[in-house]
């Protein structure tokens, strides 16, 4: 069973491709005009040990808004085709993460459900080039889209960069766990409702 999806999404604000292989070795290939956030995402391929593409063009000349909501989006999509019916999968992940004072915890449930439980506090409003509360915006774009429960937690940090990296870097291990084949499941879906 390949674990893979290639996704396209195109509005009036963005066009975004999505390239994203779930049992890979964390390759990562970015063209998004947002340096800190490809930083970010080579986290979670790297952690998440998956390959992941993305190639964006948004309407930066405005802000970054629609441009990280939009990819948070279509990641979202990709990560729902991949995994597929769900069967067989852990379902379930977490990972504390610390960079030096900063610490975070994301715990995951590939559940089919979408909500989200996001807790950060953001010493400044911008890191770098690039706003902190955007943040917040790839990961609710991630979640609608994706069918996923995630609560994110910064439990301690005053370096915003590295609040934001040990968040990145929990949820690629996180979601790294949830996506696992349990051998143990035998195929079997993880769910008593018979259905995620």
């Amino acid at each position: 069973m390949q674990r893979k999806a290639e996704i396209e999404r195109n509005t009036l604000e963005t066009r975004i491709e999505v390239k994203l292989n779930l049992d890979g070795t964390g390759r990562s290939a970015f063209d998004t005009g947002l340096p800190f956030l490809e930083h970010m995402l080579d986290q979670v391929a790297r952690h998440g040990l998956v390959d992941l593409d993305i190639r964006a063009q948004g309407d930066l000349h405005i802000d970054g808004h629609h441009t990280v909501e939009d990819i948070g989006i279509t990641f979202g999509q990709a990560v729902a085709k991949a995994v597929g019916d769900k069967k067989g999968i852990r379902r379930y992940g977490h990972a504390y993460v610390p960079l030096d004072e900063a610490l975070s915890r994301v715990v995951i449930d590939l559940s089919g459900r979408p909500g989200m439980e996001f807790h950060a506090d953001f010493t400044g409003a911008r890191i770098g080039d690039f706003d902190a509360e955007l943040v917040h915006e790839f990961f609710q774009g991630f979640v609608n889209h994706a069918g996923v429960t995630l609560h994110a937690d910064s439990l301690r940090g005053r370096n915003s960069h590295h609040v934001a990296e040990t968040l990145f870097k929990a949820f690629g291990r996180a979601l790294r766990m949830a996506l696992e084949l349990d051998p143990r499941m035998a195929g079997e879906l993880p769910s008593t409702k018979g259905s995620l």
